[in-house]
């Protein structure tokens, strides 16, 4: 089937290319961070733009941004693109209030994860601690 978008996909395709669950797109469908097309049988249709703003959904609510503020971020991509303002204040005091609370739970993420280091290195237990690559640490 021929498209002005490109070729298109069903949502299984798209998950499968996203590691996405189809449930989760829809979500997204849901939250108005993804519009799909729909096929005149009904299917939702996809196209590679899709599958780059899945991709991007999914690695922002992955690194622990509620889709409200997706929502927001790409409302702001796609201004941009269209050479429209992209931060008004009230944009920014979104984003700066939640890189407060990034902030706050990097550190205690952060403190968290230095007792249990420590805690393992007292019990002579150090050789269970990985790297950030998941290999042994050394020492």
């Amino acid at each position: 089937m021929s498209s002005p978008w490109g070729r298109e996909m069903k949502i299984g395709e798209l998950a499968a290319r996203t590691d996405v669950a189809p449930r989760l797109i829809r979500y997204y469908e849901q939250q108005g961070l993804l519009t799909a097309r729909r096929s005149d049988n009904g299917y939702r249709s996809y196209t590679e733009d899709d599958l780059e703003r899945v991709s991007r959904v999914a690695g922002l609510v992955q690194a622990g941004l509620p889709t409200r503020l997706v929502k927001v971020l790409l409302d702001a991509e796609d201004a941009a693109a269209r050479d429209e303002e992209t931060c008004p204040a009230a944009v920014a005091e979104q984003l700066a209030e939640e890189l407060l609370g990034l902030e706050s739970r990097i550190a205690c993420l952060t403190k968290s994860r230095d007792i249990i280091r420590d805690y393992l290195v007292r019990t002579q237990h150090q050789v269970l601690l990985r790297d950030s690559d998941g290999a042994p640490a050394a020492g």
